[in-house]
């Protein structure tokens, strides 16, 4: 236990360069938009060189580059992300109403590739070079290949415009009715998904593989134990171990193509409320925006190697 906590908190410390450096590239990007904050504050109005230059002077925007980065990280630290220079609200009270969104949506597709991954990635193993191991191989090869975006087009076609069993768009909160949430998530969460459970399902097929040809295995099967009982116990936990450092990638990934899924279905999570954002030239709220994003992807990078550490002891006896 104390091996896990002292690498754990080596992990955090290495995050702190991390997020800085994360909300500095994001921090300087931002400053190359060609949009103006005042004349966004604004809206287009007829206003004088003299109002545009009060409003800069007022809100920081002559302090120098570093001085500016110094004050926003601090304003971070205190949870504060900015006002919107458009709807004049605090850029953190849209983010807390956007995130649950973004996040279900994000759980809900996990959920779903992890289960398609890890049953077609045992059963390929299972069945290496014969006909289901070959027809799972064909499909997730092709669901490599498609974008979630593509995959999302397909499903509505298919199941919401031509079949009518879901909704091709909107969202109906959990709090009002269960089934309606479950019925506007799962068409976003499927496509989300698709991509994500191919990739995970061909690392999961190559990990038990390697562990299938390994001597105990072997050995363990000629000692007459059950072959459910040597995969189950021992082959499924080793090969399971290395596909957890795929899986904080393809959590980010998972997060990055919420946000095209949640414009497609007309979801207001972080996705749809950011595309609004760049359209009305809203830098504060596509800034805090991504630096959330961002955030959350180091989090959960921290957490998949906090679950691999718990899974591989050879980690924790060389610490």
């Amino acid at each position: 236990m104390v091996v896990i906590v002292r690498m754990l908190a080596g992990r955090v410390l290495a995050l702190v360069p991390l997020l800085l450096g994360v909300i500095l590239f994001v921090f300087v990007v931002m400053r190359f938009s060609p949009t103006d904050p005042a004349l966004a504050a604004f809206e287009g109005a007829n206003v004088s060189q003299e109002q545009l230059e009060a409003f800069r002077e007022a809100n920081g925007l002559n302090d120098p580059l570093p001085l500016r980065y110094v004050h926003f990280v601090w304003q971070l630290l205190q949870g504060d992300f900015g006002t919107s220079v458009i709807t004049k609200q605090p850029v953190g009270e849209t983010i807390t109403t956007a995130l649950p969104l973004t996040v279900q949506l994000t759980l809900m597709g996990l959920l779903i590739a992890l289960v398609l991954a890890v049953l077609l990635g045992i059963t390929s193993a299972l069945f290496r070079d014969r006909w289901p191991d070959q027809l799972i191989r064909l499909v997730t090869l092709a669901g490599v290949a498609a974008p979630a975006f593509w995959v999302a087009l397909l499903l509505v076609q298919w199941l919401a415009v031509g079949e009518g069993l879901f909704p091709t768009s909107g969202y109906v909160s959990m709090n009002d009715s269960f089934g309606g949430w479950l019925n506007s998530m799962a068409l976003p969460a499927i496509a989300l998904a698709m991509p994500v459970a191919a990739q995970l399902t061909r690392v999961i097929r190559t990990s038990m593989v390697e562990e299938l040809d390994r001597d105990y295995v072997r050995t363990a099967r000629g000692g007459g134990l059950p072959p459910v009982v040597v995969v189950g116990r021992n082959v499924l936990r080793n090969a399971l171990v290395n596909p957890l450092t795929v899986l904080g990638l393809r959590v980010g990934y998972l997060l990055g193509g919420a946000v095209v899924i949640e414009t497609m279905f007309a979801l207001p999570g972080m996705g749809q409320n950011m595309i609004q954002a760049v359209k009305d030239g809203d830098t504060a709220k596509v800034q805090g925006f991504v630096i959330t994003i961002a955030i959350g992807f180091v989090l959960v990078n921290l957490i998949v190697d906090l679950l691999y550490l718990l899974a591989n002891p050879r980690l924790r006896s060389h610490a």
